[in-house]
């Protein structure tokens, strides 16, 4: 599919890809959102939760939104695309991955960027016993991972699933692990280090044997983490080995469904092969857009409904 021309601009002060995205992290506010919960059992006997949002009027669609690293369903970007969704007739349920509905989950594993049995599960579950017709995945940064690799990496995809939105994605792990520990993105690497280890610190109290506090304290990156717990935890060999097989990048060949993908190319947590032109240009259900602005998860618009919103709108409602 050809590459998209994309339309978007913003002010001045926005443009800078830090400022986009610090601000749509800390300070956007979306309000009016109705979310009731539903607790999901997994397979293993773990659990997830489903925060539920609904149109006013009965509706066959519904888009299943997924969060990025140390997000839930109640941040910023995912009540905007909960409340805009809904606010135009299409159902809506925030997926948090396990452990990040506020109430640590069961299992020593959790969830990480290749992680797509539990999204396969939770579709499983809402075909089982709802009734929709159409079924769409809206996913960001590393949930968008999940969601790109999920559609193409050979599971068995429901005839209601028709398509995806994928917003601010790390399709190539290895480069975007190698971006978000350069010195400009230190204070993000940072912080999701503090939550990861606060998380994980949890864990070693319920689970003594399977890490200890001295494996802890010798994490200081990001890449530390993921070699001393996401490898252990999830079954690969080291973190190389982890970003390798869970980077999405590999499957968009096999994609079958329509799905269009919105990065940035101010964004700094993404590197070079984060920009899947060879991909896009030989799947016909492809699409790659690539505003000049926007940041991480930061489309900003004057109207508080961001442009990756109106974006995910338009493209679900062309299907229709």
């Amino acid at each position: 599919m050809p590459i998209l021309a994309s339309s978007y601009n913003l002010p001045f002060i926005l443009k800078s890809g830090f400022i986009s995205t610090v601000y749509s992290g800390l300070f956007r506010k979306v309000t009016g959102v109705i979310q009731k919960r539903e607790r999901l059992i997994l397979s293993d006997t773990d659990f997830l939760d489903l925060d539920w949002s609904y149109a006013a009027q009965r509706s066959n669609r519904l888009v299943i939104i997924l969060h990025g690293l140390e997000g839930n369903a109640q941040r910023p970007y995912m009540l905007g695309a909960a409340k805009s969704f809904v606010d135009h007739g299409i159902d809506a349920v925030c997926m948090n991955f396990r452990g990040c509905s506020g109430e640590a989950n069961l299992k020593f594993k959790s969830y990480h960027s290749g992680e797509t049995k539990d999204l396969s599960e939770v579709i499983d579950h809402i075909v089982a016993t709802r009734v929709y017709d159409e079924i769409y995945i809206n996913g960001f940064s590393l949930g968008g991972n999940v969601a790109l690799k999920y559609l193409g990496e050979g599971n068995h995809i429901p005839k209601q699933i028709k398509g995806s939105v994928v917003v601010s994605v790390p399709c190539f792990l290895k480069g975007s692990s190698k971006e978000l520990h350069s010195i400009i993105n230190k204070p993000y690497a940072i912080r999701f280090l503090r939550h990861l280890i606060h998380r994980l610190k949890q864990k070693q109290k319920v689970f003594p044997d399977l890490i200890s506090k001295k494996e802890i304290k010798s994490i200081k990156t990001l890449k530390d983490f993921d070699e001393v717990y996401t490898a252990k935890a999830h079954g690969f060999a080291d973190a190389s080995d982890y970003y390798t097989k869970s980077s999405s990048l590999q499957n968009l060949k096999h994609i079958k469904l329509p799905t269009l993908i919105i990065n940035a190319t101010n964004d700094s947590f993404l590197s070079s092969e984060c920009y899947p032109i060879k991909a896009a240009e030989s799947n016909n259900y492809l699409h790659l857009e690539m505003p000049k602005f926007g940041g991480h998860v930061g489309f900003y618009d004057s109207t508080n409904l961001y442009y990756n919103e109106k974006r995910a709108l338009e493209f679900i409602n062309a299907k229709k």
